[in-house]
Formats: C-alpha cells, structure tokens, sequence
C-alpha cells in the first residue's frame, strides 16, 4: 500500500502513565509511550482509505482521539479502570524464553491470557460489526497497544526475571532495569520528537513477510520477538549500557518497532476494511 502523506502525530493526546506487568503484577513499561505512538503511526501510513475510515468511525467515539492517540491506553487502565486494568495485566506479555521461545498456548497462555491470545481475542472483537460500537472501540485500543507491546523483545522473553524488570543497568549515569531500557532508554538516546522519528522509521528498508492477519499471526510474532530477547549480547556483561551496546541493538529495536507498524496495518486491514464480494 502506498505511504500517505497524512501526519496524525500532530493530533497526538497525552500519554498514559504506564504500567505492566511483566509476570507478576510488577510496574513496568511497554516500549514507552513513543514507541506505542510511533506504532501506531507506522501502522496508520499503511493503511488503506476505507479501513482508516473505519477506524476513525469507531474513534469518533470518543472526540480528538487518534490511532497514535489511543496506543498508551492499556497502560494507563490501573489508574483510569483498576478493574480493566488488573484483569488485562497478564495481556501484555508472553514468557517463552525458558521454551527456547517456542508457544504453546496451554502452557505459556492458559485461558488466554497472554499478549498472544489477547490479540487474537480482540482482533475477533474488533472485526465483528454485529458487536457495539464501544466494544469495538475497545478492542481497537486493546490490539493497537499489543501489537505493539508483543514486538517489545523482553515482553516474549524470560518469565524468571520478570521480562528483565529485575536485571539492574545503568545508562548515561541512571540507574534502570534491562526492560526499561528496552522500553524506552534505547530509543530516548536518539533524541528525537515523534514526528522526526516516525519519518527516520519509516523509511527502513524492512521485508516482513506476509502472512494472514485474521486470525492473527500472534504467535509468530512473539516467537520473532524472543529470538531476539535471549539473542547472545543482549543481556549486558556488565550493568553499565556502553555505547557499543547501544550501537548495535538501537538499530535493532528500531527495525522492532517498524515490524509492529506493518504487522498492525495488516491487522487493522483485515479486521476494517469493508469484506470484497
């Protein structure tokens, strides 16, 4: 699909103050609110008009609201809907790094309640227009911030240290946590507004392979994401984040983030966009 030219970056609501949990109900990031943002708006280039005018239907819902917009909301939920919010909390993540980073979804999402089966669950929501327009609406949010969140490397990672929440590291002189870094302390090293970086992610020569987004290719994508998460090097020697090992990994959360773009315009496509004859 063509890239349109059409900035909702400049539309952009606040960000939700995040907070997931990577095992256990642990305060954590997902990507950080930018990487979200920028998520989503990767995504929003590749959409088709027709699907993007659905989104915007359902979005009219609630006014001012953006796809970028509405990409930190899952975070946000243990402050604006604590019940939401804890009983999504295991929707964030998948552990499958003790699993060689193979799923299997008896095991690593009983009930479904991991990143993996939360996206499949809300994709049907999300696709079903017998469903009211609000748990549509919802569901769209839902899926935005996981596809984001399961393109984070730590958040289809190891569960024994709660997705690297409690590796200890230190970049720049303060004191953070391999997950966080991987959140947003990489990316922050770049110094960028989100309209500069959604244009240098945009024009990264990525190929990701097609594949059928409903039902949604979610366990590819977790398993993708965790080959790189036990990846020799990316746990750090030492606490302190070097600049080596920011050279060589930025490059790499940054294809992550451009990924997730792609992956969720394929999903919004199939679940929006009007069914051919």
């Amino acid at each position: 699909m063509a890239i349109c030219s059409r900035n909702p970056l400049l539309f952009l609501a606040a960000a939700a103050v995040l907070g997931v949990a990577a095992l256990a109900p642990v305060p954590a990031h997902a990507w950080g609110a930018q990487g979200h943002r920028l998520v989503a708006a990767l995504a929003w280039d590749d959409m088709s008009g027709p699907a993007r005018t659905e989104a915007e239907r359902l979005l009219a819902l609630e006014p001012g609201a953006t796809l970028p917009g509405v990409a930190a909301w899952a975070d946000g939920l243990r402050g604006s809907d604590p019940d939401l919010g804890r009983r999504s909390a295991r929707w964030h993540y998948v552990n499958i790094g003790e699993a060689g980073c193979r799923y299997h979804g008896a095991s690593a999402c009983p009930d479904g309640n991991c990143v993996v089966g939360a996206i499949e669950e809300q994709a049907r929501v999300l696709a079903d227009r017998s469903r009211p327009d609000a748990e549509r609406l919802q569901a769209l949010k839902f899926v935005v911030h996981f596809v984001g969140d399961v393109h984070q490397p730590l958040h289809a990672g190891y569960g024994h240290d709660k997705g690297g929440n409690t590796v200890q590291v230190n970049l720049d002189g303060k004191g953070s946590n391999l997950h966080r870094l991987w959140d947003s302390g990489l990316l922050g090293t770049r110094g960028l507004e989100d309209d500069e970086y959604h244009a240098r992610l945009a024009l990264l020569p990525l190929v990701v392979p097609d594949r059928t987004a409903l039902p949604p290719a979610a366990a590819q994508w977790a398993e993708q994401s965790c080959s790189i998460a036990i990846a020799d090097g990316l746990y750090p020697e030492r606490a302190r984040i070097d600049a080596t090992y920011v050279e060589r990994w930025l490059p790499l959360a940054e294809e992550q983030l451009r990924r997730g773009g792609i992956e969720l315009a394929r999903l919004l496509e199939a679940a929006l966009a009007p069914a051919g004859p």
